[in-house]
């Protein structure tokens, strides 16, 4: 076998027959297997030890030749060659066929390939093929044409005619003699000559017909290769046959498939050697064709051949296809060594870079390191004896077991692995037991909870992979969320409460009040032994490192608080005020983020740490100490509930009289019913909430962010409110009672819609945002920071998004981390306030928004001309460090993981507006499925193409928009009925502005206001989804996304290019050629930008490999051998699946290439293999003397 990482492209083409018999070691000529009583392979048939090598290692058939000292001998009894057995998966074989056969690929595939190269009809081929009708080959001096199709009788009837003057055929023998006599170079300059005055379908069809002959021709591959004359036949071992405990066989399908394929070969050469009938061979040799189609993939025509029990067999299609198949199973989805899996408990005493893992478990995973280490120091002499004291688990192995284990970092992974910080790396700690011990804090991160769940451990064992573990996946280089720079390890629940509890404000009349204190220890001694309360206002003395003194005032609970927290995160200005506690609020969920996000921004990884362990052990400590708990007398229901109850009833009564009487529609008797109940839960929860003391354990819980909401209040003290039945729909009866109350029967049979709604959508959520992932993934795979910058000069304009008059992103959130092309000027003062080409930096952003500017143009993923892939200075900042992104960040994964991870969140509902047809609007999951695959949305709306003013014309039947523009220009716009519309005469309107409410179609937009409106709306459009479900994304992710499906362009006119009229082209490629053309003074190429959905232009992407592991297999490969096309592995997904390095990170090449010189100190330099460009932040990384690589 040829050394794996030595190619840098792979291609694939059709097989010659000549190269079928090539790759093989010999003929299969008989359909037999094994040989029962022996069982072993019998000669010349499937699993011939002759053709395919030995079934035991160095050991011939016969038993003539045994052992390794007989290598490469071929034995002269049973011609079986000494060798490996491992040869039995590599070694083919073939069957040599009595007569051609069709391959199903190329002939049935959609479009046809063989009907498309000979301009036949799939059906008129199909006839042909299976012996129903002959085919013209060589029409002579007849009335016939070539290539036409006759029956039985028309075929009778033509040899009275004509007698025996022309040449017809029938099956793939007459096929692969049309298919020998094609010139391609006529047929391309005939089909490129039709083209000029083709329209409509035979424009279509005949673009189709060249793009297959252009593929054969630029391929070098023959058109009658698609038709075989051998069969190859896989190796035995990758079709295996097994005894099973009860003496019987289990075997691989395709075992059964090759069998048929053999008997009806073996059959039709006997019938040819005695000369049989025509009508007998015909059938035999249908029969065989048969089986060939099934073998290569069965059911594709007719009836699929089934084994036992009617199941259909699995052909050599149905190994590559589906999520079981070839590539996504065994190629992208490999299983590990080295490896195990655990239930996780919590584990709050542990370091924040810590994990526990079970002795056992350890011992077991580091057993290979453990063994080498008795060894060193002389517990073993051999590996061997090592080997046997670590089974008998002696007691020196613990020590060595401590030893290893203490620079060896672990991978931690919990599935379903949704975004990167789904596996980070921890030091372990070896603890008793079988669970493994996770800190609470990153258990936000993994979506992990302990009622069960289990982990899977992973021990990186190269030198390299240790140092990728430490230095970049350990849990504490992992504090930000990639999808929006938060930080992701707030700590949450008893920690938040019991920080909470430490901060309340100072209580009157708390023990201790008052007090004066020296120092700190003294304030804690006073505290241990109750002296102090902990909400007691109180004074200490407190020293700045300067020596200045001064008395600080606050409660003792802040005081502890402080204690462990930077006191120069920028909550207080230091120079006015430099004694004040840093944190002298109440602190909730909220502020404990905002106190980590300055501090990572401060002081980096390391504090932020050391801050969150102490926050997380003050917090465990203080919300035991505050037994803070749920009590049922905590749930005060407000007097005031009652009375607007009362109120309510009465109105509904009234909304129903006047209904009876005519006075109202149901429709506005249902409404005005809904909105007084909705009113009334508002009045009585604000009643409540009101009600309740500061100090009342629920809202204590419910304020801090700690545990519950308003909303779960409301419920338990309040009234539960309206309820939706199983269509959606609010049923008008509200639940008056609470849970403390209890429920009625009639209303607890109303709310019980609504809970099995809720876990029905959340098993379904689960599954749609998997697949919308795994699309995403799939289309910006191969999008890779390639280089610094690539020299743009486009820039794009950067505004708050908003939804009418409600901002859903602030232009702050959108500009922070990016590039700068030009200076940004203070329109009011002229001052610049960012130089140009300059990353915006928080207080940046702060100024612009201050200076009041509304619009800054920035660069962005969408403007950028790198190659496959994108520029560090057009992504800016990379959100998980917060500073620059580094060459060789896969961005493309990052930006996907960051739009599906969330996607479990968005509710799956489409809205009624009260039953109006065509109302319903998108949204949640949907909606951003329905932006991404650039489908026409429901609930379409009207828009308008021209800028200018509006009339709405309501005279006709149908209502109609009139749009004037500035130079009197009109368009008339008839609204469909039942739309709303959103504009009033006289309003003025931008081209590609909605008329009507609805979602606007894609395509149209890139109509009217081309590709920069598109991506504009795009963007907003998933922005407003993720906003209004609470979900921070930035915005760069979804460019990334929107820059893959405006990628291509569609060629309208090829010029004198080489490019195909109606072909995909990438844009750079597209350029290129047209550069070329223009160079050798010849006419460029027409083509106009496409938008394609994320599947299509995952389909459309040039590397095979990955768009055959995506979907639709079988077609996709079919494509690719005809064009005969080259993979030359830019993206993530085609390295994996030949198992080499994936191009990104330290897999790049430019990292690859470099060679660390060591033990000679008087050379300096850092001897580099090619010419590489300095590695930027390598300060970051710095490995220890004795761990660099030589």
């Amino acid at each position: 076998m040829f050394e794996l990482n030595n190619f840098e492209s792979i291609k694939i083409g059709l097989a010659s027959p000549e190269r079928i018999r090539q790759w093989s070691r010999g003929e299969v000529k008989k359909p037999e297997t094994i040989n029962y009583r022996t069982l072993k392979p019998e000669k010349d048939g499937l699993f011939c030890e002759r053709i395919f090598g030995p079934t035991k290692d160095w050991e011939c058939h016969c038993g003539k030749y045994r052992r390794v000292r007989y290598k490469g001998v071929v034995c002269d009894r049973c011609g079986v060659e000494v060798t490996k057995a491992k040869v039995r998966r590599e070694r083919m074989g073939h069957i040599e066929l009595a007569a051609p056969m069709s391959h199903i690929w190329y002939f049935k595939g959609i479009p046809s390939r063989m009907g498309l190269l000979l301009d036949m009809s799939p059906r008129s081929l199909e006839k042909v093929l299976y012996f129903a009708s002959y085919v013209v080959i060589d029409p002579g001096e007849t009335g016939l044409a070539h290539k036409q199709v006759l029956t039985e009788r028309e075929y009778r009837n033509a040899v009275e005619k004509y007698g025996y003057d022309f040449e017809v055929g029938i099956g793939a023998e007459a096929v692969k003699k049309l298919l020998e006599r094609i010139d391609l170079d006529q047929q391309s300059k005939e089909l490129r000559e039709d083209l000029v005055d083709a329209t409509g379908q035979k424009r279509i069809r005949t673009i189709r017909r060249l793009e297959v002959v252009e593929a054969f021709k630029k391929s070098g591959n023959k058109p009658e290769w698609m038709i075989l004359e051998a069969i190859p036949v896989i190796p035995p071992d990758l079709r295996p046959m097994v005894q099973l405990d009860g003496g019987r066989f289990a075997t691989s399908d395709l075992n059964d498939l090759y069998r048929r394929v053999i008997n009806r070969n073996n059959r039709l050469k006997r019938l040819l050697e005695l000369g049989a009938p025509e009508i007998i061979v015909r059938n035999e040799k249908r029969m065989l064709q048969e089986a060939v189609d099934a073998l290569i993939d069965n059911g594709r025509r007719g009836r699929p051949v089934t084994g036992p029990g009617n199941r259909p067999l699995k052909s050599l299609s149905d190994m590559l296809k589906g999520k079981q198949g070839r590539f996504r199973q065994n190629l992208l989805g490999k299983r590990v060594d080295y490896s195990g899996r655990s239930v996780i408990v919590v584990g709050p005493e542990l370091k924040f870079y810590q994990c526990g893992l079970p002795k056992k478990m350890a011992l077991e995973l580091f057993k290979p390191f453990v063994m080498d280490k008795l060894v060193e120091k002389g517990y073993a002499h051999n590996i061997k004896s090592a080997k046997t004291i670590v089974e008998k688990v002696k007691p020196e192995v613990w020590d060595v077991l401590e030893e290893v284990i203490k620079s060896h970092p672990v991978l931690l992974n919990r599935a379903p692995t949704l975004h990167r910080l789904g596996i980070q790396a921890f030091e372990p700690v070896l603890v008793e037991g079988k669970a493994i011990k996770l800190h609470p804090l990153v258990c936000t991160a993994y979506n992990a909870d302990f009622d069960g769940d289990q982990m899977a451990v992973h021990v990186p064992l190269s030198v390299e992979a240790q140092a990728e573990a430490r230095y970049l996946m350990l849990s504490v280089n992992n504090i930000l969320a990639p999808k929006d720079g938060s930080p992701i390890t707030t700590p949450s629940q008893d920690m938040v409460l019991g920080s909470y509890y430490l901060t309340i404000e100072a209580q009157e009349g708390a023990k201790g009040t008052g007090s004066v204190f020296k120092d700190y220890n003294e304030l804690l001694l006073a505290y241990f032994n109750h002296k102090v309360e902990i909400h007691a206002a109180v004074k200490l003395r407190v020293t700045l490192e300067d020596g200045r003194k001064s008395l600080v005032e606050s409660t003792v609970g802040r005081f502890i608080f402080n204690e462990g927290i930077p006191q120069d995160l920028g909550f207080v200005d230091r120079e006015k005020d430099p004694f004040s506690l840093e944190v002298d609020f109440l602190t909730d969920k909220k502020s404990l983020g905002k106190i980590i996000d300055k501090c990572f921004r401060k002081h980096g990884n390391t504090k932020t740490a050391e801050l969150l362990d102490y926050v997380k052990s003050m917090g465990y400590k203080y919300s035991t100490v505050g037994g803070i708990t749920v009590a049922v007398a905590d749930m005060d229901i407000p007097e005031a509930k009652y009375t607007y109850i009362k109120e309510a009833e009465a109105l509904v009564d009234k909304y129903e009289k006047a209904y009876r009487r005519g006075l109202i529609s149901n429709d506005e008797r249902y409404e005005k019913v809904i909105e007084t109940w909705t009113e009334t839960t508002e009045k009585v929860t604000d009643a409540l909430m009101d009600g309740l003391d500061r100090m009342n354990n629920i809202f204590i819980m419910a304020h801090s962010g700690a545990r519950g909401s308003k909303n779960q209040i409301r419920q338990l003290a309040g009234m539960r409110g309206l309820m939706a039945n199983a269509s959606g729909k609010t049923v008008e009866i509200p639940v008056k009672s609470n849970f403390r109350e209890g429920l009625s029967v009639m209303e607890y049979f109303t709310s019980s819609h609504g809970a099995r709604k809720g876990l029905a959508d959340t098993a379904l959520r689960t599954a749609d945002s998997g697949y919308l992932t795994r699309r995403l993934v799939d289309v910006s795979q191969d999008v890779i920071v390639r280089d610094i910058d690539c020299g743009t000069t486009e820039t794009t304009e950067i505004f708050a998004i908003k939804d009418g008059n409600e901002v859903i992103e602030e232009i702050r959130d959108r500009i922070v981390g990016r590039y700068t092309i030009d200076p940004i000027i203070d329109p009011a003062t002229g001052q610049e306030l960012v130089p140009a080409d300059t990353m915006i930096l928080e207080d940046d952003a702060d100024r612009i928004v201050a200076a009041g500017i509304e619009k800054v143009k920035i660069r962005t993923v969408l403007n950028c001309k790198t190659e496959h892939g994108v520029c560090a200075k057009c992504y800016g900042r990379n959100l998980a460090t917060g500073k620059p992104v580094n060459i060789g960040e896969s961005v493309g994964i990052i930006a996907a993981q960051s739009i599906g991870e969330p996607g479990t969140q968005l509710t799956m509902r489409t809205f009624h507006t009260g039953g109006v047809a065509g109302g319903d609007i998108t949204q949640g999951l949907p909606r951003v499925e329905e932006l991404f695959e650039a489908r026409k949305p429901k609930g379409l709306a009207v828009i308008t193409e021209i800028s200018g003013t509006v009339q709405i014309d309501e005279s006709g039947k149908r209502k109609e928009v009139i749009v004037t523009s500035a130079d009197g220009e009109s368009e008339v716009y008839p609204i469909p009925y039942g739309s709303r519309i959103k504009v009033k005469n006289d309003m003025y309107v931008e081209a590609g502005e909605p008329l009507t409410q609805g979602s606007i179609n894609p395509h149209d937009i890139v109509r009217v206001n081309g590709i920069g409106g598109v991506q504009e709306y795009i963007v907003k459009e998933v922005q407003r989804v993720y906003r209004l479900q609470g979900v921070d994304i930035n915005d760069k992710h979804i460019e990334v996304i929107v820059r893959q499906m405006l990628s291509k362009v569609k060629v309208e006119d090829p010029g004198d290019t080489d490019l195909l009229p109606g072909g995909y082209e990438e844009v750079l490629t597209y350029n290129k050629c047209n550069e070329e053309a223009i160079a050798k003074g010849l006419r460029p190429a027409v083509a106009k930008r496409v938008l394609l959905g994320i599947t299509k232009a995952s389909l459309a992407t040039d590397s095979f490999l990955s768009a055959a592991s995506f979907q639709e297999t079988t077609r996709v490969l079919t494509d690719a051998a005809i064009k005969g096309k080259e993979d030359h592995l830019i993206g993530l997904k085609e390295n994996v699946i030949l198992g080499k390095l994936i191009p990104a990170g330290t897999g790049m090449k430019k990292y690859r290439n470099i060679a660390i010189e060591k033990d000679e100190p008087e050379v300096e330099e850092v001897e580099e293999i090619e010419e590489v460009e300095e590695i930027e932040e390598v300060e970051e990384i710095d490995v220890a003397e004795d761990d660099m690589m030589v």
